[in-house]
């Protein structure tokens, strides 16, 4: 999603602290500055206009005084848990010592309980795209995306930001 944005015409605000790996080849696009965001919301006066990267559990400390268009990427649970240990397993670390069904429920659970609380905030607007569809069919989704973000992205550029190739981990 961040590529595909960053080449639709959106900066994307990244610190190049994580460089291209095998698990993502073309880059994290990531701001290590998110991470304290409760203690230091500081970033954000570089942030109007452009793309941010954002674990869905730190969208809560943001603050409420400013507005927000959130892009929720949704993908198969199994998958992104798979995903997450393969690539925990590549750099020779253990994961969470949890049963991969209770992750699953957890994080199902944080989900539901965050796009609830979301669609209360009058400061967040939020759009969800589904992550498999996203890449089987990219045009409706792009187009969708596009209008949700104002319309000015260039949608030909996004389309070829998408790489079904790096969809590697399927359930």
């Amino acid at each position: 999603m961040m590529q595909m944005l960053a080449a639709g015409g959106l900066p994307a605000m990244t610190d190049g602290q994580r460089a291209p790996d095998d698990d993502n080849p073309r880059g994290y696009l990531e701001l290590e500055a998110v991470k304290r965001t409760k203690q230091d919301p500081s970033w954000l006066n570089e942030a109007d206009g452009k793309v941010v990267k954002l674990v869905h559990l730190l969208l809560y400390d943001l603050p409420a005084a400013r507005q927000y268009r959130v892009v929720l990427m949704r993908r198969n649970i199994t998958e992104v848990l798979a995903s997450q240990r393969k690539m925990l397993d590549r750099h020779g670390k253990s994961g969470a010592a949890v049963p991969a069904e209770q992750l699953k429920t957890i994080f199902e659970g944080q989900l539901a309980k965050l796009t609830s609380w979301l669609q209360q905030q009058t400061n967040f607007s939020m759009i969800e795209i589904d992550y498999n569809a996203l890449v089987a069919d990219p045009r409706p989704h792009i187009a969708k995306l596009n209008a949700f973000l104002g319309g000015a992205l260039d949608e030909a550029a996004m389309l070829a930001a998408v790489d079904p190739s790096l969809y590697r981990n399927r359930a």
